[in-house]
């Protein structure tokens, strides 16, 4: 007789393993719960039978939560079996029933045996989530807020040694294995809330002040109205953010969908405050707006620097030299590079016809002062910015370990 027994499920042992075993198995557990609301035990076999016929009972329940059926008739798709039988007791059912048969006589030739039928059963297949499929195709907000993390972690990576990659053989890698950033299919020409063409820019900015109340703000202050444009029909287009939710809104997975949500929603405006200031900042210029700026002058007009009287530190020799003072030595003998490239100036004749065309519809200029704080935001934003990187440098410095001479061997 053994002497490893299990009380709750009546069963006896060989050894002392086989009995650990047992208490670790779902028989086990099964047993003590029956014991618990006062039920005798079961055998193995019996448990086996329940288990057998609890996943049947799953797996056709689970069939049945996945089958599709379709009406010949009435050409209907029902995503239920209690749907589609709720169907076939409506009037309109049997009036297209009695057609479909009749139709269906006439085809065969009056034979009932090669008749389609009426309904057509098929299992549905689980399609993956439109947010895991966007992602996967390299589209939505989620790739772009990946890929915007991306990018800031690869300008945070600091190299320890340059020497230590000297042995390191490049890998030939083929451009195709790239991510390769989608296109923008929208053009300054194309309107962001429909499939409207225009023939130019201004076209285009008139229609959308038309048709769907859409107005740049502070256009006086805009000094990139083409590139403020591919910038928002990147957003809409390639990455489907509203203008108006930014961040903040619903996710949406298609072009057609993010413009339905704006028209339905009013949202055919930008998000020109607060945070997002800072997002449009290099298409703006407030500089004009500040209190130290003198009325009356054009903010594109080239300005010449005051040039200080150099008679009493040159000499102009009559070949043309000029002799500096040896006081100024220190400042002949640097060589600075320029920091700042040379930006050509761009024609305003399309700024004065998109002005011109929202005065014709009843815009008016932004108040000084809204200009005026929004300069100070951008500042403000911008300065917290450099401190934030400055913080950074820091502390990427200390993570060299060892000591190296900044001498020239």
């Amino acid at each position: 007789m053994s002497h490893f027994t299990c009380l709750n499920c009546d069963a006896r042992f060989a050894s002392a393993d086989v009995q650990r075993e047992h208490y670790k198995t779902d028989w086990h557990r099964y047993n003590l719960k029956r014991r618990v609301a006062q039920l005798p035990p079961v055998t193995a076999e019996e448990f086996q039978q329940r288990v057998l016929s609890a996943r049947s009972a799953s797996d056709a329940a689970l069939e049945e939560q996945n089958l599709s059926v379709y009406c010949n008739a009435c050409r209907r798709q029902f995503a239920s079996q209690k749907a589609h039988d709720n169907h076939l007791n409506s009037r309109k059912h049997k009036e297209l029933l009695a057609r479909f048969e009749r139709e269906q006589m006439t085809a065969s030739g009056g034979s009932a045996s090669t008749a389609t039928s009426v309904c057509t059963r098929s299992i549905v297949e689980q399609r993956p989530h439109p947010a895991m499929a966007a992602a996967a195709a390299g589209k939505g907000r989620l790739a772009f807020a990946e890929r915007v993390v991306k990018a800031n972690t690869d300008e945070e990576m600091v190299y320890e040694d340059d020497d230590d990659f000297e042995d390191i053989e490049e890998e030939e890698v083929d451009s195709d294995e790239w991510d390769k950033i989608p296109e923008n299919p929208l053009t300054e020409r194309d309107c962001l809330f429909c499939t409207h063409a225009s023939e130019d820019l201004v076209e285009n900015l008139k229609h959308m002040s038309v048709a769907h109340s859409f107005f740049i703000p502070d256009t006086e202050y805009c000094t990139d109205i083409e590139g403020l444009l591919y910038y928002l029909g990147e957003k809409v287009a390639n990455y489907f953010i509203c203008l108006f939710c930014n961040d903040r809104g619903k996710t949406f997975y298609s072009l057609d969908a993010v413009r339905k949500h704006m028209i339905d929603k009013g949202h055919c405006q930008m998000l020109h405050e607060g945070v997002a200031l800072a997002e449009y900042a290099e298409y703006y210029d407030y500089s004009s707006s500040y209190p130290d700026n003198n009325e009356g002058m054009d903010i594109d007009e080239e300005v010449v620097p005051d040039l200080l009287d150099g008679d009493e530190y040159q000499l102009v020799l009559p070949s043309g030299a000029v002799i500096g003072h040896r006081s100024l030595l220190r400042y002949y003998k640097q060589r600075l590079r320029p920091e700042r490239a040379v930006v050509i100036k761009k024609s305003d004749r399309k700024l004065h016809r998109v002005l011109s065309e929202y005065r014709a519809l009843g815009w008016t200029q932004t108040q000084q002062q809204s200009a005026a704080r929004k300069a100070r935001d951008i500042h403000l934003m911008k300065r917290v910015q450099s401190k934030w990187q400055m913080k950074l440098g820091c502390k990427a410095n200390k993570l060299q370990k060892h000591y190296r001479a900044q001498v020239l061997i």
